[in-house]
């Protein structure tokens, strides 16, 4: 079963963040929601930060602006995955040359609509 770790799991319904954790759980992921705020998302108990998932995952999905990733590039490195995806709006030239840096494969696109799904049905 595929592994996925989502940094910036949202619990409102309305937000992308909560969408792919919806998405991947459709389409049968096991989903580790990241967010320090929240205790649970969608009925799954989500982590303070990615270094507390149980697991390595196979793909990490970030929903955080460009200057929050910055700081979790490391932390993200360091759990490892075999793909970053870098979701609309969490990109930017620092973030891509870190991530490289790192040795991140990084994958620019919606994650969501990368397993088939369209956000607007969510």
């Amino acid at each position: 079963m595929k592994t996925i770790a989502i940094i910036g799991a949202s619990a409102d319904r309305s937000k992308f963040g909560n969408k792919a954790v919806r998405a991947f759980l459709s389409q049968g992921w096991t989903v580790y929601p990241v967010n320090p705020k929240e205790s649970q998302i969608e009925n799954l108990p989500a982590f303070p930060g990615i270094g507390a998932v149980p697991v390595k995952p196979d793909l990490i999905s970030v929903y955080l602006p460009p200057p929050v990733l910055l700081k979790r590039l490391p932390e993200i490195a360091a759990r490892g995955c075999d793909e970053l995806w870098l979701n609309p709006g969490t990109e930017s030239a620092e973030v891509l040359a870190e991530a490289e840096r790192l040795g991140l494969n990084v994958v620019q696109a919606c994650s969501i609509v990368g397993i088939g799904v369209s956000p607007a049905t969510l």
